[in-house]
């Protein structure tokens, strides 16, 4: 038996496609602890989120401000026959939903960032002024009788998304009358959360304009939907990396490391809603919230996403690092044992792991570069120990610091990773065929040391 061990042994050593199958086995083998960082990077950005949910929770949530809306119900009569064939009146009170015909939003964004543990959770408070004006609907539109509708019944609806976080007390102005708002969203049935104001004793008029402040604390990002038929939003803030989403974007803004100003103008034709429907009739929620527009507050740059990235180029780094000490063993006839490999491969793991842990709290760009400088370190000293030769150390460590540097030429240039990682793999394999064009694969392959 010892002697077939060892016989295999020997053809492991003199056979280079042998040692080559061994190396992949050894690439194999690295990506579990490589895989195991994968999924420490995901249990990490989970930590963070339930710090963030947990600063949100108590200082204020992402806000959407949906409205105001002009609720107006009226009561339907219907004769119908019970069960002994007499006639009977029926009422039923409807609600008719009637938005602005423009809405004018102005806003101020003042940002800070609060801190829970080693996570850093951008917040804001947020001071709004909304203006605009309703125009009554056509009630013969929705045959509706002018004695059917009780405005004295009618109100306005507010949707906040997080409305504990109102941060003071608000008045509607109502053609130039003052109504205090109540909380909850009344009949407004398109957002759970909100605030509205009874229109009791309001005349029907030609117009309504309205007017009110405020003052809302939120988190992460601020959206606003569109209800006018002409809606304006004007914001300003403090924070300068602003992300924009929704389905519409500003038409003007400036960006600079002060804040940033934003406007949008929107018509109410690019929306998938009508300017009145009955409530009963139709759920809108859905439809109105997929019209949002806002912006969301983000820092310049996710080291878990970044990391998440780096992570998955582990294999083949690995592989190509393997690939050039093996290169050297050929070329300089020398024997660099399995367990030396396996040593080499555990560095660059560890990298991933420097960069993660680092980057909590130095960032990532300082955290990449420091984990980069201490395995590059590492691995070009030990493999002048495995090498015997600076010059060979030199070549190993200046090949995982080229490695390096391109990964992050490929996480900082996102919308180009494709075309550059394309270009690196052909170039990478256009070196290996040329650094092995003269090697006779057929040989048993150089003596040991």
């Amino acid at each position: 038996m010892s002697n077939e061990i060892q016989g295999v042994m020997s053809a492991i050593r003199g056979s280079q496609m042998l040692r080559l199958l061994l190396i992949g086995f050894l690439v194999l083998v690295l990506l579990i602890p490589a895989a195991m960082i994968g999924g420490l990077v995901s249990e990490r950005r989970e930590r963070r989120e339930g710090a963030v949910d947990e600063v949100t929770a108590k200082w204020g949530r992402m806000q959407i401000l949906t409205g105001p809306a002009l609720i107006v119900p009226y009561v339907q009569s219907r004769v119908e026959l019970d069960n002994k064939g007499q006639k009977v009146v029926r009422s039923q009170t409807r609600h008719l939903i009637v938005l602005p015909e423009t809405l004018t939003v102005r806003g101020e964004i003042e940002s800070e960032v609060r801190h829970r543990g080693i996570f850093t959770v951008p917040v804001y408070r947020m001071k709004l002024e909304v203006t605009g004006r309703f125009v009554p609907p056509n009630l013969a539109d929705w045959n509706v009788q002018a004695g059917e509708v009780r405005w004295e019944r009618a109100e306005v609806g507010v949707g906040i998304t997080d409305a504990r976080a109102i941060q003071e007390r608000t008045d509607l102005s109502w053609n130039g009358r003052t109504i205090p708002f109540l909380p909850g969203t009344g009949a407004f049935d398109v957002t759970d959360t909100g605030i509205h104001a009874p229109l009791a004793g309001a005349a029907p008029a030609a117009g309504f304009e309205f007017s009110f402040p405020l003052v809302l604390n939120g988190s992460v990002g601020a959206y606003f939907v569109p209800f006018g038929k002409e809606t304006s939003v004007s914001l300003k803030s403090n924070w300068p990396d602003p992300s924009f989403q929704g389905n519409w974007l500003p038409a003007s803004r400036s960006i600079s490391d002060r804040g940033f100003e934003a406007s949008w103008s929107i018509p109410f034709l690019g929306r998938n809603y009508p300017q009145a429907w009955i409530s009963e009739d139709v759920k809108m929620a859905e439809t109105v919230e997929a019209s949002k527009f806002g912006l969301d507050l983000v820092t310049p740059v996710d080291e878990y996403r970044m990391a998440e990235r780096s992570t998955k180029y582990a294999g083949l780094f690995i592989l190509l690092t393997f690939a050039t000490i093996w290169l050297i063993e050929v070329l300089a006839r020398l024997r660099v044992h399995p367990i030396q490999y396996l040593l080499v491969g555990a560095a660059m793991c560890l990298f991933y792991l420097l960069e993660l842990a680092l980057s909590e709290h130095l960032g990532f760009t300082p955290a990449y570069a420091v984990a980069g400088v201490a395995v590059v370190a590492l691995i070009a000293s030990y493999s002048f120990a495995a090498l015997n030769s600076p010059r060979r150390a030199g070549i190993v460590g200046g090949l995982v610091a080229a490695l390096y540097a391109y990964l992050y030429v490929l996480l900082k240039n996102e919308d180009y990773a494709l075309l550059i990682g394309s270009v690196g793999l052909f170039l990478m394999l256009a070196a290996v065929m040329y650094l092995t064009r003269r090697i006779d694969w057929h040989a048993t392959g150089p003596q040991g040391r």
